[in-house]
């Protein structure tokens, strides 16, 4: 430094040309540089966009990018026909924009004055790029609702309402955050699922269309009966309230509901199995089936002739009254049941019922019964002749009696030594010895086959 202030010096005090190009070439740059910064801004990628309304834009407000801050408003113009010309710069990561890419207006999580900013949705990556200082149409642009607009729909009682029933939400979450976070933790699934099914909802739009007026119409049928609706919901309100004083058990079912579940689980597996073996059945079944539909055709004009047979079937099972129905003559039995079965002690004894005392008489006289048998036919020709003795004159009743001796008068002569008579033994021997007792069986009747009143 001294050597150069003492060249300086022996300059006569002046800089040397050298030094003073130097200097003013750096002035200029400097004023270059200045003049750079003061007419282009920050230097950035600058876009206009064109909206129906600025929504309460103002100059400096963020442009985001999937919720990242990517550039800021700069400028805000208003164009001849009322719309806003809104300027605004893009960092270089982002830059160029491409064609198709939508500047939409947005509020940010608080309400206010001038809590709003871009959100740019990017267009395709095949999209022509948007020069700097380019333009995006009116088309691409959306700008925000506000909460003013939709609440200057509804009438002063309705905003009244509005007001009302926010002020209560804030009454009922109040000291319940964390139950919330809860709930918004598991909404999530919700939306998702949500999301999908209106998806698939709106792939067949015929379909939607034609559910929403199938829908409007049985709105419409609803309301032409709201009388008998009130009348639903009112029973519905005493049904709900008969199960709420039912919580314990109901507690219990929903605690059963599990198990149930599973084993209902491997039924329906199970079943699935059994329905594989009866598809045979099935195609077996088809032509029957079909065989059927004359017959059926039949029984449904049968069933209309049986109504009036139904009808007066369940007059006789159910009739107003007492003791004049089926169903009073089945609840009579139950009685009539305990004294035919039931043991029951009768004057200081067990008596048994009146059906297994009479199963025990009839096996006790099974012997008699057997022995009697055989006389059967004797038996029933007595009681024939016995009925038709005697006949009727003028003078009333009367009868005969004779004796008949042909067996010793016109026969070889009367048999005798016979006492141990066979039953049937008034009749021939048959050639093939039906009629002809075994020996065994003489032996229990005690009888001799031999001893016959006809026959040699």
């Amino acid at each position: 430094m001294g050597a150069g202030r003492a060249g300086l010096r022996k300059g006569g005090g002046r800089a040397s040309p050298v030094v003073r190009g130097v200097v003013a070439a750096l002035v200029v740059v400097s004023v270059m540089a200045v003049g750079v910064v003061l007419f282009r801004g920050d230097g950035g990628y600058r876009v206009t966009a064109e909206f129906v309304n600025a929504g309460q834009l103002v100059k400096g407000n963020e442009v985001r990018v999937a919720g990242h801050a990517v550039g800021s408003v700069d400028q805000i113009d208003i164009t001849v026909d009322g719309r806003a010309e809104v300027a605004f710069t893009v960092d270089d990561d982002y830059a160029p924009l491409r064609r198709g890419t939508r500047a939409i207006v947005k509020q940010t999580s608080l309400s206010g004055i001038a809590n709003r900013y871009i959100d740019l949705q990017l267009g395709p990556d095949h999209g022509a790029d948007i020069e700097d200082g380019g333009r995006i149409g009116p088309d691409h642009t959306e700008s925000a609702v506000e909460l003013d607009e939709v609440l200057s729909l509804f009438n002063e009682e309705t905003r009244g309402s509005v007001r009302d029933f926010v002020k209560g939400q804030a009454d009922t979450l109040r000291g319940r955050g964390r139950e919330l976070r809860e709930g918004i933790h598991y909404l999530n699934p919700a939306l998702s699922t949500g999301s999908r099914l209106f998806d698939e909802l709106t792939e067949d739009e015929q379909l939607l269309e034609r559910f929403l007026v199938d829908s409007g119409a049985l709105v419409n049928t609803l309301a032409q009966r709201r009388g008998d609706l009130t009348g639903v919901v009112a029973n519905l309100n005493a049904t709900f309230r008969a199960l709420g004083s039912q919580q314990d058990a109901l507690a219990e079912s929903v605690e059963r509901l599990p198990p149930f579940m599973r084993r209902a689980n491997t039924t329906f597996v199970n079943l699935r199995s059994a329905l594989d073996d009866v598809d045979p059945l099935v195609d077996a079944a088809k032509p029957a089936a079909r065989r059927l539909g004359p017959f059926l055709d039949e029984a449904r004009l049968f069933a209309q002739d049986a109504e009036p047979t139904v009808r007066d079937l369940s007059r006789t099972i159910r009739r107003r009254g007492a003791s004049n129905d089926l169903i009073e003559l089945l609840d009579s039995f139950p009685p009539l049941g305990r004294v035919a079965l039931d043991t029951r002690e009768i004057r200081g004894a067990e008596r048994r019922g009146a059906f297994p005392e009479t199963a025990e008489a009839l096996r006790a006289a099974s012997p008699t019964i057997a022995f009697g048998r055989p006389y059967t036919p004797d038996f029933v020709g007595w009681l024939d002749d016995f009925s038709t003795t005697g006949a009727y004159d003028a003078l009333g009743g009367f009868s005969r009696a004779w004796i008949n001796l042909s067996e010793i008068l016109y026969g070889p002569g009367p048999k005798t030594g016979q006492f141990r008579r066979c039953p049937g033994a008034n009749e021939m021997p048959a050639p093939d010895g039906t009629n002809v007792f075994s020996a065994a069986e003489a032996a229990e009747l005690d009888c001799d086959p031999s001893q016959r009143s006809v026959g040699p």
